[in-house]
């Protein structure tokens, strides 16, 4: 995940919620927008407990 762009990894962590993908696969992407600072990235209808994990 280190490859992907910033706005890459957000589409990808909207669009793996969108098709109910895999908790643990979802968390993997949390963890690399945490890494990266960018939780602010996240539009406001995100659920903030998906960041509390």
């Amino acid at each position: 995940m280190k490859h992907l762009s910033d706005e890459l990894l957000i589409e990808s962590y909207h669009k793996a919620n969108e098709l109910h993908l895999s908790p643990d696969f979802i968390a993997l992407i949390i963890e690399e927008i945490n890494r990266r600072c960018i939780t602010h990235k996240i539009t406001c209808n995100t659920k903030y407990e998906s960041f509390t994990r």
